[in-house]
């Protein structure tokens, strides 16, 4: 797999069928190793190891209804109230960042409700908390510690 702009860490990765593996620690089950899945696992770490984020606080793949569509978030972080906090879309690195992904999010965002978004590629991050007021995006350095 394709080195990230971010962090490494050890991964419990197994191949199966032609196919690899590796290890979820939110949803505790092997996925299939996408170029997607991996940019998921990093970011997932990212949040654990670097930012302190409780695991426990931490739903992958978290369903949600927007015009009678289920969508799933990538990553949803809830904050110990169990309201959303943060919301992560992890893209391929392949696939460019671009004002649709911005839009995926925002949509979600609509229903949910976060302090935070995070649009990742693995090679390029984009932190931005949501300004209600003024209906935009206020673009950070990077997202704040568990603590604050």
């Amino acid at each position: 797999m394709q080195v990230l702009n971010l962090p490494t860490y050890k991964f419990k990765i197994k191949s199966n069928e032609n196919k690899y593996l590796i290890f979820d620690i939110i949803r505790k089950k092997y996925v299939v190793l996408t170029p997607e899945e991996w940019v998921r696992q990093h970011i997932i770490h990212y949040l654990i190891e670097e930012k302190n984020y409780p695991i426990s606080l931490i739903a992958v793949e978290k369903k949600l209804t927007i015009n009678n569509l289920t969508k799933r978030t990538d990553i949803l972080v809830f904050n110990t109230k169990g309201l959303p906090h943060l919301i992560v879309e992890c893209k391929a690195p392949k696939v460019k960042i671009t004002q649709n992904s911005f839009d995926q999010i925002a949509r979600y965002n609509l229903k949910l409700d976060a302090t935070y978004l995070v649009v990742s590629n693995g090679l390029q991050h984009y932190y931005c908390s949501m300004d209600k007021e003024n209906e935009q995006y206020v673009f950070l350095e990077n997202i704040p510690h568990y603590s604050n």
